[in-house]
């Protein structure tokens, strides 16, 4: 009996991408990340918990054609092994999504464990995976909620801009919120800068705050401004497939090799 819970699988580390405003490159985040760290022989499920479902479309699966989606896992009519699909351009799986979860907002509303039922669907298939990523919307709602109650942290993506300080301030309570009254495990993994371009003082500026600010929260990688990563999504693959030599790319697999071992110190 110890033998076999010595070798007992370990469950994977779930994360969300998430940050309250819009436009911050989230998505290509979520996408990348899932794609760097298949790149490292990980085991990776991709999670779109956003309605328009662009963390689908840019893994090159069809979010007009799809059996099961996010929102039947949600609302208790299928189970995650019945509704994930391939990324085979990334090499990680999906739980995708569409506009039907735009739906599930407003059904949630009556189910019971309404903040925790993707938690729950996680929890049968943690073993199949090392890492969770989850795409959150940019919005406080009960789709997110779902998605911070499951994870053990989150990765907040943001542009070096004046603005994207401001509301980093609201995600930050956000995020204490919910540890302190539904998810006690729930941390801040780091702080990504993407869309960087340091020719733009503000945005050293911007980075050299955060950095003070933040200290070793802040990841050490940077994601530049980078014009094959904006291209890959209407070939419906990420960038790291696209064009695996970009510097975009490379800083995506970079991020990977870093959250492998920001994982493993935790």
């Amino acid at each position: 009996m110890t033998a076999a819970h010595a070798t007992a699988p370990q469950s994977a580390r779930i994360f969300c991408i998430a940050n309250q405003k819009g436009g911050v490159g989230k998505t290509t985040t979520s996408v990348n990340l899932a794609a760097g760290l298949a790149a490292q022989q990980q085991r990776v499920l991709l999670v779109d918990l956003d309605p328009q479902g662009n963390a689908t479309m840019g893994s090159g699966v069809d979010k007009r054609s799809l059996p099961h989606s996010v929102y039947h896992v949600l609302i208790g009519q299928a189970s995650v092994a019945q509704a994930r699909t391939r990324s085979e351009a990334g090499g990680y799986d999906v739980l995708p999504a569409n506009r039907e979860l735009a739906g599930a907002e407003i059904e949630l509303v009556d189910l019971d464990d309404r903040e925790t039922r993707l938690k729950a669907a996680l929890a049968a298939v943690g073993s199949d995976y090392d890492f969770v990523l989850i795409d959150c919307p940019p919005s406080l709602s009960l789709l997110t909620l779902n998605g911070l109650c499951a994870a053990h942290g989150v990765v907040i993506p943001m542009q070096c801009e004046y603005f994207a300080l401001e509301g980093l301030a609201d995600l930050v309570n956000t995020i204490k919120r919910v540890a302190a009254n539904l998810n006690p495990d729930l941390t801040i993994i780091g702080l990504l800068r993407v869309m960087y371009d340091p020719r733009m003082t503000l945005q050293q500026q911007v980075s050299e705050q955060l950095v003070a600010k933040f200290g070793d929260k802040v990841f050490a990688t940077i994601i530049p401004r980078n014009v094959r990563l904006a291209e890959a999504p209407s070939y419906g693959l990420p960038g790291v497939a696209y064009d695996q030599a970009s510097r975009g790319a490379q800083a995506y697999i970079s991020f990977g090799a870093e959250m492998i071992e920001r994982v493993r110190a935790l």
